[in-house]
């Protein structure tokens, strides 16, 4: 089901002072996931590769992008038990993964823009 656009989305979100542009520590952590992806050839899809671009860009991301977020680590917060998960030395698929969506800190903030922008659109 397409996402509807509402183009007061953006004028609300300035008036109550919520950017959806991920701050800088999030933008790191994207940036080391794609170094230890391209050191170690694995590690996420193409689909979290181009999340990372987004944060290291540090673009406003949509709401719907921001739910995305938090599914993606609900569903992967599992990995952290995995082999040689926090090992920079031969990190696991995994760990470099969940760096692509911006790291713990990532998941901090996805879930609090979440909560501040709120779930009730469907969103």
């Amino acid at each position: 089901m397409p996402i509807a656009y509402d183009p007061f989305d953006e004028i609300r979100r300035e008036a109550s002072g919520t950017s959806l542009v991920p701050p800088q520590e999030v933008a790191d952590n994207a940036a080391k996931g794609l170094t230890l992806r391209k050191q170690f050839g694995r590690g996420g899809t193409e689909i979290g590769v181009g999340r990372a671009e987004e944060l290291v860009a540090r673009t406003e991301l949509s709401p719907h992008t921001i739910k995305r977020m938090v599914s993606y680590f609900a569903r992967h917060e599992v990995d952290k038990r995995g082999k040689n998960y926090g090992n920079e030395h031969n990190p696991s698929a995994g760990y470099i993964a969940w760096l692509l969506w911006g790291g713990d800190e990532g998941r901090a903030w996805a879930v609090e823009m979440k909560g501040r922008i709120g779930d009730t659109r469907g969103i």
